[in-house]
């Protein structure tokens, strides 16, 4: 990333993106919007995903797929700053309102754009569409935690769990996670994700909103008997600029990243126990036994 990056190249990242989908797609394309950061607000140059979600014509075409990610990869390996963190999601009103499969938009993704989407071009194709439920949120972030972060090969999440580009991370975060020079050495864009990314996923289980990483953050830091709040609030600072003391944030790692994610595992095992879902429950016990040593 260049050092001077800014929010602006980011937007520049959006419309870029937006102009070459409304030339592939033409009048098909009813809708693009700005999610994450860029829409809800703490957009971080230097570690913040650029996500744009498109609203298609029903019906679906059996290229549709295929086209819009050769669209993508086009878009995020254009050499302009910041354009590799661009991630799409995508879906017409039907696929977004359940009533037939395809396209690419999680739950977690979905509330964000009902919520939070930013309209750049088009017509506003939100209205009428149904929230997902306060079960899906809680596992499709499973899902994602499952096979994201603890490493497990999760067939349900189909390759679709989302939060922006943080289908990006890789199956050695357990590792990550326990040994604090690991993570150090990935960069601060993967260190605040590793530590964030938790804070999120409770809170949107506990609130069924989105959870923003500020907001997030604020609220985690107000639960007294919450662990690892030192890390969360330094993690937050870091976002904005790099730890400088590598030593210090080490230490701090070391100290804090395993209770907190313990802390994130033992809550998520009862709510998913509590839904019924006994195989995911499973997995988060062997994630937590393995993060235990």
């Amino acid at each position: 990333m260049r050092a001077e990056s800014t929010q602006a190249d980011g937007e520049k990242v959006l419309l870029d993106a937006a102009a070459a989908f409304r030339a592939a797609l033409g009048g098909r394309l009813l809708a693009t919007y700005a999610l994450g950061s860029l829409a809800h607000g703490g957009f971080s140059p230097l570690v913040s995903d650029i996500d744009l979600a498109l609203i298609v014509e029903d019906p679906l075409r059996p290229d549709d797929a295929n086209m819009i990610e050769l669209v993508a990869q086009s878009q995020k390996v254009s050499g302009g700053p910041l354009s590799e963190r661009l991630s799409v999601f995508w879906g017409t009103r039907n696929t977004l309102a359940g009533q037939v499969e395809g396209g690419r938009f999680p739950a977690l993704d979905r509330l964000d754009l009902l919520e939070n989407g930013r309209l750049l071009v088009g017509t506003d194709m939100r209205s009428g569409l149904p929230r997902p439920t306060a079960s899906e949120l809680i596992v499709a972030g499973a899902e994602f935690a499952v096979e994201f972060l603890a490493g497990v090969p999760w067939a349900a999440s189909g390759g679709q769990s989302g939060l922006g580009s943080m289908h990006a991370i890789r199956e050695d975060a357990v590792d990550e996670v326990r040994r604090p020079e690991l993570l150090i050495g990935a960069g601060v864009r993967r260190l605040t994700k590793l530590v964030l990314f938790p804070v999120r996923f409770l809170f949107t289980a506990a609130t069924g909103r989105v959870g923003t990483n500020a907001v997030a953050a604020e609220w985690y830091l107000a639960r007294h008997a919450a662990p690892s709040r030192g890390l969360v609030g330094a993690a937050l600072a870091w976002r904005m600029a790099e730890p400088s003391d590598r030593d210090e944030v080490a230490d701090l790692l070391r100290q804090d990243m395993v209770p907190l994610y313990v802390y994130y595992i033992d809550d998520h095992i009862a709510r998913l126990k509590s839904l019924g879902k006994a195989e995911l429950a499973r997995a988060f016990t062997e994630w937590r036994a393995r993060l235990r040593g």
